[in-house]
């Protein structure tokens, strides 16, 4: 599961390292996103800017909304196969720039982990969403963040990690490829590019969303 990371990086930086455009006026600093905040995508619809769909997939087809509070996450291995799912990522994929993801150990205690790149540079993990309708006709753009198997790395920490993507792949992920050629997409990034750390529980609330959490526990 991915219920949580950060993206916290300067317009600037996401602009060079996504080739996007960045809406200063709505782009901010999060440093502990959560399920039901609107949060910035990339979408296969609009690949040059920045938007904003909230977390938490809701289907087009739904009656009712709240499904998405259960939809913030997308098992790869069965993705073709889910009706919540499988409309979505056959056409609309996007995806979810992340400077860093948190994880909790299955310890006893639920320790809070902190899981980025090496080079601690910001990343893509893949990401489907969707258009869904209310019946006063507000248009709400949603999506969910796909998941696999552990490496070598987050083995020791949890059964399950988010979809990152190699930089080469990122552009592949939102172009209308063959479905065998998608799947090939959705594996486990290599461990030896990753590290991890412990971080304090003040990660635990999404009220706190500052710097702060980043911080390896002494």
């Amino acid at each position: 599961m991915c219920g949580r990371y950060s993206f916290a990086e300067v317009d600037e930086l996401i602009e060079e390292r996504f080739g996007v455009r960045v809406r200063t006026a709505i782009y901010k600093a999060r440093y502990n996103c959560a399920p039901g905040q609107e949060l910035p995508v990339i979408s296969n619809e609009k690949r040059e800017e920045l938007v904003f769909f909230r977390w938490g997939l809701i289907p087009f087809w739904a009656k009712d909304p709240s499904i998405g509070n259960k939809l913030i996450n997308a098992r790869a291995e069965t993705i073709t196969a889910k009706p919540s799912f499988k409309n979505a990522f056959r056409s609309r994929r996007c995806l979810v720039p992340a400077g860093s993801f948190f994880e909790w150990a299955k310890d006893g205690e639920k320790t809070p982990f902190r899981i980025l790149m090496k080079d601690e540079k910001p990343f893509a993990m893949a990401g489907i969403w969707d258009r869904w309708t209310s019946p006063d006709g507000e248009i709400v753009h949603t999506f969910s963040i796909l998941t696999t198997s552990p490496n070598e790395l987050m083995k020791q920490i949890h059964d399950r990690m988010p979809v990152i993507f190699e930089r080469a792949d990122e552009q592949r992920w939102l172009s209308p490829l063959p479905e065998p050629e998608l799947l090939s997409l959705l594996k486990p990034y290599p461990e030896e590019k990753m590290k991890a750390y412990r971080i304090s529980r003040l990660v635990n609330s999404p009220k706190n969303d500052t710097a702060e959490i980043l911080n390896p526990l002494s």
